[in-house]
């Protein structure tokens, strides 16, 4: 199938799905407003079987090209067909990926779904395979785009997970603890918190300078997985 096919097939199969609860449940689970067709994520994840077996066998430019379509719909639904339907292609994504990934989040991205889709999986795939991207980062947490500020620290929560980049993850927190957007500071809490598990020291000698001066909502995300010990020196 062409990417237009493949494209008519996945909108028409979405608003086939769709439910108007559905459509209530996706309007009460974000705070902004969202265009969803009412699908479930399971219904999404089996979509995304079928759209593999035709996607797995086109050139990159092709798998761009519909997944590009897709983001720039902003609909729910096709934004996280994306995600999980790119997910497939991990290992072969490098810096050319990461710049079509940076431009969705430059373009398309307006609420925290797509961002933690696009960034927490497929710009970590990028950064896991070519770390040196990591130092692109620092120029999206002086971004106007709450969302591109957001994902400079979701991108790295992966790497977080495994212990990896843990000078590098600091440097980008340490650019964003003064952000006054929530959902910035949830994305840095969400980052330190998985930080600490494989280094509670770093992050709790981090941390400490920054409880005057960051918010209480950042603190208590990064504190969530401390032991009772650390939490209370961070929360004092």
């Amino acid at each position: 199938m062409t990417v237009e096919e493949v494209l008519l097939w996945i909108r028409r199969e979405l608003t086939r799905l769709g439910t108007a609860r559905g459509r209530r449940s996706a309007a009460q689970f974000f705070k902004e407003p969202v265009d969803a067709y009412g699908v479930y994520s399971s219904d999404v994840k089996r979509m995304v079987q079928e759209v593999a077996r035709d996607v797995r066998r086109w050139p990159p430019a092709q798998r761009n090209k519909l997944c590009t379509a897709l983001m720039r719909s902003g609909k729910i639904e096709e934004g996280a067909l994306v995600s999980h339907l790119y997910r497939r292609f991990r290992k072969t994504c490098g810096e050319s990926e990461f710049q079509v990934f940076e431009q969705w989040i430059d373009r398309y991205v307006r609420n925290w779904a797509h961002c933690d889709g696009t960034a927490g999986w497929l710009v970590a795939a990028s950064i896991a395979n070519d770390p040196s991207l990591i130092g692109r980062l620092r120029g999206w947490t002086e971004s106007k785009n709450r969302w591109k500020r957001r994902a400079a620290a979701v991108s790295l929560v992966q790497a977080a997970r495994h212990g990896l980049h843990t000078a590098e993850i600091l440097d980008i927190a340490s650019r964003l603890m003064s952000d006054g957007d929530e959902m910035v500071q949830k994305g840095v809490g969400w980052l330190l918190k998985e930080t600490y598990p494989h280094r509670p020291g770093e992050t709790v000698a981090f941390l400490l300078p920054w409880r005057e001066k960051t918010s209480r909502l950042l603190l208590r995300y990064a504190a969530e997985k401390m032991t009772p010990q650390d939490r209370e020196k961070v929360l004092a």
